[in-house]
């Protein structure tokens, strides 16, 4: 069965297929996810075994709390990954390592009271303050 979707870091050192449904993209714009990324994370998910890795020789993986861990490549510093203790069935991608179009769309934003100044909100997409 092919792939629903395809993704990489920037120098292909880490690559993966999606073979399950992927939930729309939401937006948070907490302060780890705004260091880690430097804008906003901008994210989709997908049940962890719905991820086939095709290229792992350089995931890293960084642990600023417990429970809670960013997934990305040693090499080129692209951010993939974000997965928790707590929700163990579901492994966030950040949409941007998506390859071509992938028709998901924005839904939801969190943390929006800690977006940047400069980051002009989309019309249409539900805010919320904190995680939910």
């Amino acid at each position: 069965m092919p792939p629903r979707a395809r993704g990489r870091c920037d120098c292909g050192g880490v690559g993966y297929d999606v073979t399950g449904p992927l939930r729309d993209v939401w937006d948070c714009h907490c302060p780890r996810c705004r260091r880690i990324t430097g804008h906003h994370m901008a994210a989709t998910a997908a049940a962890p075994a719905d991820v086939v890795l095709t290229a792992d020789g350089t995931l890293r993986w960084y642990e600023p709390a417990p429970g809670v861990e960013y997934g990305f490549c040693g090499t080129c510093g692209s951010t993939l990954f974000w997965r928790t203790a707590r929700q163990p069935d579901k492994l966030v991608i950040a949409a941007g390592t998506l390859d071509g179009p992938t028709g998901l769309r924005t839904t939801k934003a969190w943390w929006c009271a800690e977006a940047g100044d400069y980051y002009e909100r989309p019309a249409g997409v539900v805010e919320h303050d904190h995680e939910g």
